[in-house]
């Protein structure tokens, strides 16, 4: 009878235990983000935002670059929820309207590549993850690595507005503080330096500029730079609104590279915490690295892009699945 009841008990304890790794598992495979999450529910959800980049690419090639900086500007405030995506509407403060999102553009074509997943699968893909996956096609597009990432984000019911400039690090800020900044959200210094490399691409307009070469030029900048940059940028008081811009690099302005180390390294980062890289002994290494080996500045950057696009996103039943990025579903 002894046995008996200790084979039953090990029957018992052995369908407890396996219970509960299945329901482990289920809570896992519904609660978090995993590689293909779409496989069953829209099967051709990352195709449709590839092909989506791609046209988009074609017709306004900037839309790739605008593809990058809005996974950084929505994952660094709060994390992957695409509250930077909404507009201002019922008493809600717009992300967008931050002094940190001047120059942001193209966000009407993140409607696009959304409409498009809407005809195939309503209110299946997240905005979170049309900006996840489109930033990750947008990379490629500018030559960049074909970076593996993992999807199941769901999106925000509230802006971030109010968080939004102590989140997002300024141009002006020490190195110290932006190291600071990305380290409380998982990405160590050699993945800050790393992120930095996407200004490899795109352009900054002069009102971010002009503090460097007026009414005295900063001596970290190389003269003929500078003097190339006084001629894009004539005057200390630009207009927001005007077309006044340099681009970051202009050997390969539209090709994810190292040459932006290699700038910095001559001088000739645009930005203050692009120049504070080559001066800083915690960065130095890692900078003349990338600039000597454009492989590993992939590697660390497609690691970098990974921990960026998974802080704190919402999932499971958190959040929603909006119809339309730029507002919540009516209630």
């Amino acid at each position: 009878m002894a046995s008996y009841n200790y084979k039953e008990h090990s029957l018992v304890s052995s369908f407890v235990i396996t219970l509960f790794l299945l329901l482990l598992q289920f809570q896992v495979g519904t609660s978090e983000l995993q590689q293909n999450y779409y496989s069953q529910s829209c099967p051709r959800a990352e195709e449709i935002i590839k092909q989506e980049v791609t046209n988009l690419y074609n017709e306004h090639g900037n839309t790739a670059v605008s593809w990058i900086r809005n996974l950084f500007h929505d994952c660094i405030v709060e994390g992957c929820d695409a509250s930077l995506l909404l507009e201002a509407a019922d008493g809600m403060e717009s992300e967008k309207t931050s002094d940190r999102s001047f120059g942001m553009r193209n966000f009407k074509y993140v409607n696009t590549i959304k409409e498009a997943l809407e005809k195939e699968c309503p209110l299946t893909v997240s905005c979170a993850d049309v900006i996840t996956l489109s930033a990750r096609d947008g990379i490629v597009m500018l030559g960049g690595p074909r970076i593996e990432m993992k999807t199941g984000r769901r999106d925000s019911k509230e802006s971030h507005a109010k968080v939004v400039d102590e989140s997002i690090p300024n141009h002006n800020d020490s190195i110290s503080s932006v190291l600071s900044r990305f380290q409380s959200i998982g990405i160590d210094t050699e993945g800050t330096v790393a992120l930095l490399g996407a200004h490899s691409v795109g352009r900054v307009h002069c009102v971010n500029l002009v503090h460097r070469l007026y009414p005295t030029v900063d001596p970290t900048l190389d003269p003929d730079h500078a003097a190339y940059l006084k001629n894009r940028c004539p005057t200390p008081n630009p207009d927001p609104k005007a077309v006044e811009y340099s681009r970051f690099d202009l050997q390969t302005p539209m090709i994810l590279d190292n040459m932006y180390y290699k700038n910095v390294l001559n001088h000739k980062g645009l930005l203050i915490i692009d120049q504070q890289l080559s001066s800083d002994a915690d960065t130095l290494p890692f900078v003349e690295k990338m600039a000597s080996d454009n492989g590993y500045f992939y590697e660390q950057i497609s690691r970098a892009i990974v921990l960026l696009s998974e802080n704190n996103p919402l999932t499971g039943d958190q959040g929603e699945i909006r119809k339309d990025c730029r507002y919540v579903n009516d209630s």
